[in-house]
C-alpha cells in the first residue's frame, strides 16, 4: 500500500524523524552505530561530505559552527520537507549552508544566506565552491536586520544562527514568508540569555507555530513549524 504525503505531512514527519536523531546523536537512548559518519549515495555527495569532515576537523576555531550532528539534522528537514527556497542568517565560513546545500541537491531547491563579516563570507565562498555547490547559493552581504526585508515568499525553512540578540526582530520579519507548513529552525536556543529567552517564549506562545525544542549539548536548536 502505498501512501501520498502533502507537504504539511512531510513537514510534522520531519520534527518527528528530527527528535529521534536528536535522541541517537546526544545518547537519550542508546543505538548501535549512533556516531557512525553519513554515508555518500554517489560521487557528488562524497565530495561535499569531504569538504564538510575537513571544515569539521580543521576550520572550526573562530567560526562559530553548528556541530557536525546539528548540521545532518539541517539537511534531513530540508530534504523531508522538500525545501525548495531556504533562508539562512548567519554564514559564518558555510559550514551549516553546505549541509542544507547537500539536502538542496536532492529536492533541487536553493539557498539565500545572509552575512555581514566579508572575511567569512569569502571563506564561505571558497568552501561553496569547493563543495561545488556555489551554483545553488546566493549570498547576500550586509546588516540582515536590513537585507532579510528585500526577500520574497513563500521560504520552506528558515535557519537562525546569527547574533542572539537579533533572533526576536529575525522572526517578527521572516515569519510572514514562510509559508504554511513551512519551519523556523533556530540554534543556540539553550543560551540564558535575555534576548534568547524573549525568543523562546515568541516562538512558544505565537498559535501560530508549533515548537519543539532539542537540547544538543549546551546548544540547543529549536523547530517551529508554521501551521496551516
Amino acid at each position: 500500500m502505498s501512501i501520498s504525503l502533502n507537504r504539511h505531512h512531510k513537514a510534522c514527519l520531519a520534527i518527528m524523524i528530527l527528535a529521534g536523531g536528536i535522541a541517537l546523536a546526544t545518547g537519550t537512548f542508546a543505538a548501535e552505530g549512533k556516531d557512525a559518519p553519513p554515508k555518500a549515495k554517489d560521487a557528488e555527495e562524497q565530495k561535499i561530505l569531504d569538504v564538510l569532515d575537513d571544515l569539521d576537523k580543521h576550520h572550526r576555531r573562530g567560526n562559530m559552527n553548528v556541530p557536525m550532528e546539528d548540521g545532518r539534522l539541517l539537511r534531513l528537514l530540508v530534504e523531508a520537507i522538500d525545501a525548495k527556497k531556504v533562508v539562512e542568517i548567519g554564514t559564518s565560513n558555510g559550514y551549516s549552508g553546505i549541509w542544507i546545500c547537500l539536502g538542496l541537491q536532492k529536492t533541487g531547491g536553493k539557498l539565500i544566506t545572509h552575512d555581514i563579516d566579508e572575511g567569512r563570507a569569502a571563506q564561505a565562498q571558497k568552501n561553496f565552491a569547493r563543495a561545488g555547490v556555489a551554483d545553488m547559493v546566493t549570498l547576500v552581504m550586509g546588516d540582515a536586520h536590513d537585507t532579510i526585508q528585500k526577500l520574497e515568499g513563500p521560504v520552506d525553512l528558515v535557519f537562525i544562527d546569527a547574533e542572539k540578540s537579533g533572533y526576536p526582530d529575525y522572526l517578527k520579519k521572516m515569519l510572514p514568508l514562510v509559508r504554511p507548513g513551512g519551519l523556523i529552525v533556530s540554534h543556540n536556543t539553550s543560551m540564558r540569555s535575555q534576548a534568547m529567552r524573549k525568543y523562546n517564549e515568541m516562538i512558544q506562545n505565537d498559535p501560530n507555530l508549533e515548537t519543539l525544542f532539542f537540547h544538543t549539548g549546551n546548544q540547543g536548536i529549536s523547530v517551529s513549524l508554521k501551521k496551516r
